[in-house]
């Protein structure tokens, strides 16, 4: 490897990890690295390592140079992100993502039969995946089946493309939103943010239920659509699929797995900054350094998981850090793993012969301003 490394590694199978972390990991788990746009980072490969960063109050994920008085997003430190969320928290609560599961079965169920009865060759990112999480998406914001179209055309340019013209136009319908929520709220988690306050933190702002809306759709659409999609190829790869139908009351177990192997594969976590000088693995890192942790590859650290190329849905405990750890750990982690099993149990049980109807990396692959992922899965049964 070159004496400063250049991002992004070679990926001979787009489900696998770059073999570059593997040897990085082993000599130098914490080392610098230049991006794609040729700025200098630290790259994390190991899973100590990377549980330190994710952790530590002094890596923030805004850079000293770009701290916004004016954000209203999740993605900010200290205060005004831990206020925000503790109001998010309060429309996530345990009961209402119970609550959704039926409802997010019944609709797996419902678009695995539409592909049955259309029959093979099909597309699990058209037909299924894609669909469900735009459905799931639309009950959490409340949009009405008929209108998700436009939900969709908001969103999915804004996500893929990342232009400002784009996101111009998901925050003017967002805005529009949150307008027409205000007038009449429902039972929907949006609805839930609207109404929350408490006596110390208030309530969020037009612009942080703007913000919080967006923050749904692109986390809840792409990447959740894209893990369905990534979690059947390597399952259909592995001959794992009929797990999820022979062993239902292991499918928990199975999803972790599939999140400690394919965590990192469509999208990796945040960029941290080093907020004041600090030691991780070892090494010095300066104040105002970027840091860049990768989950694929701390996922594959022997140290931490035996035999970790290895599908194992018995690890016990699992350990992963799919949805980060520490002040930043995903609140929609418990949606996103209700969504990905409901969606793959849903293939098990009602198509018994699905395979692959072409190799892995045959799948056409595309890079988003966001997320990653393949843009078509071509099944046949």
């Amino acid at each position: 490897m070159p004496d400063t490394p250049v991002l992004p590694f070679d990926r001979p199978r787009p489900i696998d990890p770059p073999p570059a972390y593997a040897e990085l990991r082993r000599t130098a788990p914490v080392t610098r690295v230049l991006t794609p746009e040729g700025a200098p980072a630290w790259l994390v490969t190991s899973y100590d390592a990377a549980v330190r960063v994710l952790t530590d109050a002094r890596f923030g994920v805004t850079p000293p140079t770009g701290r916004d008085p004016g954000n209203e997003t999740l993605f900010q430190d200290g205060g005004p992100h831990a206020r925000l969320r503790r109001l998010v928290a309060k429309a996530f609560t345990p009961r209402r993502i119970a609550a959704l599961r039926p409802g997010v079965e019944a609709a797996a169920a419902e678009r695995v039969a539409a592909m049955a009865a259309a029959g093979p060759p099909a597309d699990l990112m058209a037909d299924l995946a894609a669909p469900l999480s735009l459905a799931v998406i639309g009950d959490l914001l409340g949009v009405p089946a008929a209108a998700r179209d436009r939900l969709r055309g908001a969103a999915e340019p804004a996500l893929t493309e990342g232009t400002p013209q784009a996101w111009g136009a998901f925050t003017a319908y967002a805005d529009e939103l949150i307008t027409a929520k205000r007038a009449e709220l429902g039972d929907d988690p949006l609805s839930a943010l609207i109404a929350v306050h408490d006596a110390d933190d208030g309530r969020l702002t037009d612009r942080e239920l703007s913000a919080m809306a967006m923050t749904l759709a692109g986390s809840g659409y792409l990447s959740t659509a894209n893990t369905i999609c990534t979690g059947a190829i390597l399952l259909l790869d592995s001959g794992r699929m009929a797990e999820y139908a022979a062993a239902p009351e292991r499918a928990a177990a199975v999803t972790e797995e599939l999140l400690r192997r394919l965590a990192g594969t469509t999208g990796e976590v945040m960029p941290r900054w080093a907020t004041v000088d600090a030691e991780v693995g070892g090494v010095r890192i300066a104040a105002g350094d970027m840091v860049l942790v990768r989950l694929e590859a701390a996922h594959h650290d022997p140290d931490r998981f035996a035999d970790p190329a290895r599908f194992d849905p018995g690890r016990t405990p699992a350990g992963h850090i799919a949805f980060g750890r520490g002040p930043h750990h995903c609140l929609g982690a418990a949606l996103a793993r209700t969504v990905v099993t409901a969606a793959l149990r849903a293939l098990a049980a009602g198509l018994p012969g699905l395979r692959l109807a072409v190799p892995v990396t045959g799948i056409p692959w595309v890079s988003g301003f966001i997320d990653s992922g393949p843009s078509r899965v071509p099944v046949a049964w």
